[in-house]
């Protein structure tokens, strides 16, 4: 089956300062058709690099973009079947939304009553035929970016790319339209191509991630996968909380010279009295306490100068926060530990 988007040992090479700077170094993936696939990392990744390639806003040093089967390497954006929802929106403010949506169709030359009833279409599905006549600073931000989405559709792309589209939202109305995203996107069976660099958005939306770090890609897995099984110690620290521990901190969980675990998956009791689990894998001193409103994120300092654990106590079966210099406790199952590469990013 032909992937939707290939990416063969694509590089792009900046020049700064006289020097040659890798923003995207010997990446390879496929996205598969109808898929909501997430480049995910953090700021100079190259993740947003490598989607202006698939757009073709930025042409590769070396390698391949195929599309469909097509290589469109080479290709300016407008030669190619896909369209670009960026974070500002780039809406025309002189414009109503109803010309706003229309206007790639106008640039092609479709009639009025044709392209208007396109876009009238497109409104309806994005859920706001009421502001068809309305300027965009009459808009909200998440109604101006669901009009973005239905300008970016009307051309009928084969690929959409989404360039960090709910980053300008508040945290509320970011999560709403994750959900809506990912609804419009099941609904209309396009693939999706989305960059951020907010773990919660990725895990939340997308069908698979590749993660980015100093321009290579990490890794490339089911959100669950990446977060219950990473591959490199660079994925664990940034995809979710974690306690990464590497040689004779690590012993205390196996044989592993560096292991992962969740703080989720480490069971905290309090009190200087013996636990109720007949054997405590560690015990400790709190050290620091904070509150995420249905658990506290409790710090544990082990003694001896080994290195500290968090370890999530849910809040209804402590109602009162720990306090520091407590004596805690740590329990956890073997299934819990997660053994990892100890390296900074994926080797050449």
């Amino acid at each position: 089956m032909t992937a939707a988007v290939s990416l063969r040992e694509v590089s792009c090479v900046f020049r700064s300062s006289g020097k040659s700077v890798h923003a995207v170094d010997r990446v390879s993936l496929d996205v598969q058709s109808g898929e909501f696939f997430t480049l995910l990392g953090p700021s100079g990744s190259g993740k947003t690099t490598c989607l202006r390639m698939i757009g073709g806003f930025t042409l590769p040093t070396s390698g391949s973009i195929s599309i469909h089967g097509a290589d469109v390497s080479q290709l300016p954006p407008y030669s190619r079947p896909v369209n670009t929802v960026f974070q500002d929106y780039a809406l025309f403010p002189h414009m109503t939304i109803l010309d706003n949506v229309a206007y790639s169709l106008m640039v092609r030359g479709v009639d009025r009553s044709t392209r208007d009833r396109r876009a009238l279409a497109l409104l309806e599905t994005v859920q706001l035929p009421e502001v068809a006549h309305r300027k965009p600073v009459q808009l909200s931000g998440g109604q101006r970016q669901r009009v973005a989405l239905a300008r970016a559709l009307i051309s009928e792309p084969k690929v959409l790319l989404l360039d960090e589209p709910l980053g300008a939202l508040d945290l509320k109305l970011r999560e709403q339209m994750q959900s809506e995203l990912k609804a419009l996107q099941r609904k209309l069976g396009i693939t999706f191509i989305f960059v951020t660099h907010d773990q919660h958005e990725a895990l939340s939306m997308s069908d698979r991630i590749g993660v980015f770090n100093k321009g290579r890609l990490e890794q490339i897995a089911t959100p669950s996968e990446l977060y219950n099984r990473p591959s490199t110690r660079f994925v664990a620290e940034f995809v979710g909380t974690a306690n990464v521990l590497h040689g004779a901190d690590a012993k205390v969980f196996g044989n592993a010279s560096t292991i992962m675990i969740r703080p989720e998956h480490i069971r905290l009791e309090l009190g200087t009295q013996t636990p109720t689990e007949s054997i405590a894998r560690v015990e400790g001193r709190v050290q620091e306490v904070q509150f995420f409103g249905s658990f506290w994120r409790v710090t544990v300092q082990r003694p001896n100068g080994a290195e500290s654990l968090l370890a999530d106590l849910a809040v209804h079966s402590a109602p009162q926060a720990p306090s520091v210099g407590d004596v805690a406790h740590l329990h956890w199952d073997d299934a819990a530990i997660h053994p990892i590469e100890d390296r900074d990013s994926v080797a050449p």
